[in-house]
């Protein structure tokens, strides 16, 4: 009953009253107005008609659709306006028209067919342009506009506003997290930035909040098996980060936002040319020091931070024009989170606890297309630098990385039928931190270096049957110095059913090498111990994913429907044990297996009047079967994993005077968490959402706006255990502690963050 009271409220009662809310506004604003009627009728090029077709007026949010004959009809007051005419399928066309009050303006427009049915260009399913609606491989794009409707200083905070995609918070401290994709954990999804494999390994922990939204030109989002393509960690999904192109950018943008918890972020970009020289410099500064503790168990509530990012582009021209891209960020942070009376001089001792870290990455990305002349050849490469210097309480983390990558990929078309892309691939890490795991065995006193070469090679075969369907096939093979051969086979089919119902089918092998120390930040902690109980072995899963979308036009408008069923077996799988010793992490390769599976369904539903509503929500199922000595098996729930979560938004903007609202909200359902035996603190979490609301004000090339997070103030209770003891010196006090707790600061499930206003300035300059 409760679940159904919670999807009831979130995604009819809230959108219904703001629904009302902003029709009622409208109603308001349009009295009084002398109209005029424009009319018309648009057809393609070979005059056939053009039924729901989008007829939008540029800058004033006004619209209407074109009916079943193609026929169009809408009011407007006297003056001049730019009409922009568009439909799926065709190239869209702009018109200037002279609106005169009580009378009528009639305009004809044909359009263009065009060859694709989407105008959406996506690289991240098969590793080059191809159009989304031709995509074998599911691909979903989010631009930057979806996630200023609730504005956050960093990716990580961004992607709540996907379906299926979870920011899950791994520790109440100094805020670390990973992004979970249905359902599946952090180490599973592998972040790509201009495709190349820059957020891994050691910056795992704290590489997803130092990515900021301003370098951001749009986010592409594979959920399903991509290991074929990408390699290790791609078992559970890929988020290429596709950052802004020199060519296309803003002459000028910023963006800077403040709100009333004290924290300050602005993002700053500029381009210019020079000669064949294309550059685009960005710069992101975030700034929170308020020491807040609003649950009064002595620990900040949100880390302190102290982030700067500065990012450089440049594209070049070149003959013929192939491609020459280079990319460079900087990335320095020092981040604090703790016992609010902590000071530097405490780090690293047992007087006060603190986690401190400081940050310093430097990435390079580039690409660069070989001189063939009647070849597509083009080489990627990249290289990061991770230093961190962390203190989590007495234990003292420093860690260094090198990670170099290089990608040679050549795409040709054979015939009329098939698309091939074929590659080699190397990727060089070299690690070393000050744990019991990179010491000398002769010497105890100093670190070596894990050095780390993984070669590969990969292709894949993109072939047209017909006119409705297409088939995908491809293998990739890696050579890993311990593991040996291990082998990475997809296959995937997409049917065209109808002009606007497509239904692809997908299916793959993927592998994984876990990292302990980079990927578990509970590891580090200092709350636990970290046991081995074998040398583990790479996780191995088999993946399947059935997809169907559709293009639903009516007359006022049109909706798009996203259905898939994702089916994931595990065997292999390192699952970290929190349970079975309070004080330990046990790692070990499961004997059994895992399943993860589930249905997620968005539907995106825009009217001609610009109202937008979204609704998103995932079904899943994450669980392992561990195998007794006896040889029976015996089911456990995954934790953290909720088994419904779901996000909805309504967008409406107020003609006449370009003011636009925004709601946003997500909900999740109980998730299993980690607790001690007899532990006070329930073992599930209970049903919650976040809500949020946003105004603005679009003014010539700015935009102001102003909004509230979290609106109903939710936030977790009792999320630390023995906050007032957290370096255990009293827990062998049988009268004060006889469950024998010990402090944890890993019972996380939701930000710690209430309700908050915020303020913001856009800049845009074309």
């Amino acid at each position: 009953m409760h679940f159904l009271l919670v999807l009831c409220y979130n995604f009819l009662l809230m959108p219904l009253i703001l629904l009302y809310f902003f029709l009622f506004i409208n109603a308001f604003s349009a009295l009084g107005q002398e109209k005029g009627v424009l009319r018309g009728k648009m057809t393609g090029a070979s005059g056939e008609k053009v039924e729901f077709a989008s007829i939008v007026v540029i800058g004033q949010s006004l619209g209407t659709t074109t009916d079943s004959s193609g026929n169009y009809f809408l009011a407007l007051p006297e003056g001049y306006y730019k009409i922009k005419f568009s439909c799926i399928g065709f190239v869209s066309e702009e018109r200037t028209a002279k609106i005169m009050a009580s009378k009528t303006t009639k305009l004809d427009v044909a359009l263009e067919e065009m060859e694709n049915r989407a105008q959406e260009v996506v690289v991240t399913g098969t590793m080059q342009e191809s159009y989304k609606a031709a995509s074998v491989t599911p691909v979903e794009i989010y631009t930057p506009k979806l996630f200023q409707k609730n504005p956050s200083p960093n990716l990580f905070n961004a992607l709540q506003m996907v379906n299926g995609v979870r920011p899950q918070l791994n520790c109440n401290v100094c805020n670390t997290g990973d992004i979970h994709i249905n359902g599946m954990e952090g180490p599973y999804t592998m972040v790509l930035i201009d495709g190349m494999p820059i957020v891994s390994s050691l910056s795992t922990v704290y590489g997803l909040m130092g990515i900021p939204n301003g370098i951001v030109e749009r986010i592409e989002v594979v959920k399903g098996p991509a290991s074929t393509l990408y390699g290790s960690e791609a078992v559970g999904g890929v988020v290429n980060v596709i950052t802004k192109n020199p060519t296309k950018a803003p002459t000028l943008y910023s963006d800077f936002n403040a709100n009333t918890w004290g924290e300050y972020n602005a993002d700053l970009s500029a381009k210019w040319k020079h000669g064949k020289v294309n550059s685009l410099v960005s710069l992101n500064y975030f700034h929170f020091k308020n020491r807040i503790d609003k649950n009064k168990d002595g620990f900040t509530d949100m880390t302190l931070q102290d982030r700067l990012s500065i990012f450089s582009k440049w594209s070049f021209e070149r003959k013929e024009n192939r491609l020459a891209t280079l990319g460079i960020r900087l990335l320095y942070e020092d981040r604090f989170g703790g016992q609010t009376n902590f000071r530097n001089q405490f780090r690293g001792t047992d007087s006060v606890y603190g986690e401190s870290i400081y940050t310093k990455r430097a990435e390079l990305i580039g690409a660069y297309q070989l001189p063939f002349k009647k070849q597509n050849v083009v080489f990627y490469y990249s290289y990061n630098f991770h230093d961190q210097n962390s203190a989590y309480g007495t234990t003292m983390f420093l860690a260094k990385q090198h990670v170099a990558f290089g990608q040679l990929v050549w795409t040709k078309k054979l015939g009329k039928s098939h698309q091939l892309v074929a590659g080699t691939a190397i990727r060089y890490t070299s690690y070393t931190d000050n744990t019991a795991a990179s010491r000398w065995p002769q010497d105890s006193s100093k670190y070596q270096w894990a050095n780390t070469l993984l070669p590969g090679i990969f292709w894949q075969d993109d072939v047209t049957i017909s006119s409705k369907s297409k088939l995908l096939v491809g293998n990739r093979l890696d050579l890993h110095p311990v593991h040996g051969y291990i082998v990475s086979p997809r296959i995937g089919y997409k049917l065209q059913l109808h002009r606007y119902h497509s239904l692809r089918l997908n299916t793959g092998n993927g592998f994984r090498v876990v990292n302990v120390f980079t990927e578990d930040h509970a590891a580090l902690t200092g709350a636990r111990k970290v046991v081995f109980e074998e040398n583990l072995e790479p996780e191995k899963s088999w993946n399947g994913n059935v997809n169907y979308t559709a293009y639903l036009p009516f007359e006022k408008g049109f909706i798009n429907v996203d259905a898939s069923f994702f089916y994931n077996y595990f065997s292999n799988k390192i699952i970290p044990d929190y349970l079975s010793d309070a004080n330990k992490i046990v790692y070990k390769n499961l004997e059994g297996y895992a399943i993860n599976r589930g249905i997620a369904l968005s539907l995106d539903i825009n009217f001609s009047n610009s109202l937008k509503i979204q609704l998103a929500g995932t079904a899943m199922e994450a669980f392992k079967k561990e195998r007794y000595k006896t040889g029976n098996y015996f089911h456990v729930n995954q934790l953290l994993s909720p088994n419904f979560q779901g996000n909805a938004s309504v967008s409406y903007t107020i003609p006449y005077l370009n003011v636009a609202i925004d709601y946003t909200s997500q909900v999740y359902s109980p998730m299993k968490l980690p607790v001690y035996p007899n532990d006070y603190r329930p073992a599930f979490s209970p049903w919650f959402s976040l809500h949020n609301v946003q105004i603005s004000k679009n003014y010539r090339h700015s935009t102001y706006y102003i909004g509230i997070k979290n609106i109903f103030d939710f936030v977790p209770q009792n999320p630390i255990l023995r906050p007032f003891d957290p370096f255990d010196k009293n827990v062998n006090d049988p009268i004060n502690n006889p469950h024998n707790y010990t402090f944890d600061p890993n019972y996380t499930y939701a930000p710690l963050q209430g309700i908050r206003a915020y303020v913001g300035l856009r800049l845009v300059i074309k």
